[in-house]
Formats: structure tokens, sequence, C-alpha cells
């Protein structure tokens, strides 16, 4: 007896970081080797997590170029991708500063004793206690990228902080958007 096929699409991690990204450089027209160049992804992976932020509803293709379907996304930004993408921790290392220790949050809440939030990263300058990134090669697009690497901190805040950084982070966004 033959199985049935599961062909239910599912949003990857890479599909929202891709959307982060696009969100960053929202003016620009990028093509495919471009947007593979500033995430650190592979073109496959580029066409693939397009596709799905498509199948998905956050996305749609105007005159061949990504566009983010901002009501859609801002929806699933701010009310669902952390509980799809959870914050995932570990012990103390040498990273990038990421959620309320980096821009912009960093500017509006006053640090506590206890160690920031990083990505684990060999070019870090920060010790802190470990937050995986969203995607492997986001701290490295991060520090090419001041843009995204703020929307990868806000998104930072909105799946690991407290009810004030996550609502910061939210208010910051919407103004982004």
């Amino acid at each position: 007896m033959r199985r049935a096929v599961n062909r239910q699409p599912v949003l990857k991690a890479q599909d929202f970081y891709l959307l982060l990204a696009l969100a960053a450089v929202r003016a620009e027209s990028l093509t495919y080797p471009d947007l593979a160049a500033l995430t650190g992804l592979s073109m496959s992976e580029v066409h693939g997590a397009l596709k799905r932020a498509e199948q998905a509803r956050l996305l749609a293709f105007v005159d061949k170029q990504p566009r983010i379907v901002t009501p859609s996304f801002k929806e699933f930004l701010l009310h669902g991708a952390r509980y799809s993408f959870p914050p995932a921790r570990g012990g103390m290392v040498g990273g990038v500063p990421t959620a309320y220790a980096a821009a912009p949050l960093a500017k509006l809440i006053v640090p506590s004793s206890d160690p920031p939030p990083v990505w684990p990263h060999a070019d870090g300058s920060t010790r802190g206690i470990a937050l995986l990134p969203l995607y492997p090669s986001a701290p490295a697009a991060a520090l090419r990228n001041p843009a995204l690497y703020e929307n990868l901190a806000l998104f930072d805040a909105l799946r690991m902080g407290n009810a004030r950084e996550r609502n910061l982070a939210g208010k910051l966004f919407e103004e982004r958007l």
C-alpha cells in the first residue's frame, strides 16, 4: 500500500532570515546572486526560500523582483515568528551582541548585570550567553550589513526578550516597515 505524500509547504528559518534581509534593503532591486552574497546562502537556498515565502504569502514577485507583502509579514513577524523559531541558548561564549545588547535597542535599554546574549562567532568582540542565530550565516552577514544586523537583533529581542524588550522591538519594526 502506498503512503500519502504530505506536500504541505513549511517555512524554514532560512526563509524568514531571507525575508529579514529583504526588509533591510527594501528599496533595492536585488538579483538572486545579490541576495546570496548578502545573506551567505547558496543560490539554490535563495531560490527555495523565496518560493516557500511566496507560498506562505509573505512575499510576492512584482516585475520579477521579490517584494515583501508588508501586512502579512508584519503580522507573522510580530505575532507568530517567535513561536515558529524559538530561541536556542547555550553557555558563555565570545560572539556578536544581539537582542537588547545590540543597536538599536542597546541605546534604549539599560544593561543588567547579566551577561548579554551573543551569537557565537570568531569575530565577535563580546563575551556573553550564546543565542543560536536564526541561520548559521547570519552573524557574518550582519557584520557586513548594519541594517540586516539591526533587523536580526530586533527579531532576537522579539523571540527571547521580556515584555518591555518585545514591545520596543515591535515598535521599531513598525517604523521600519
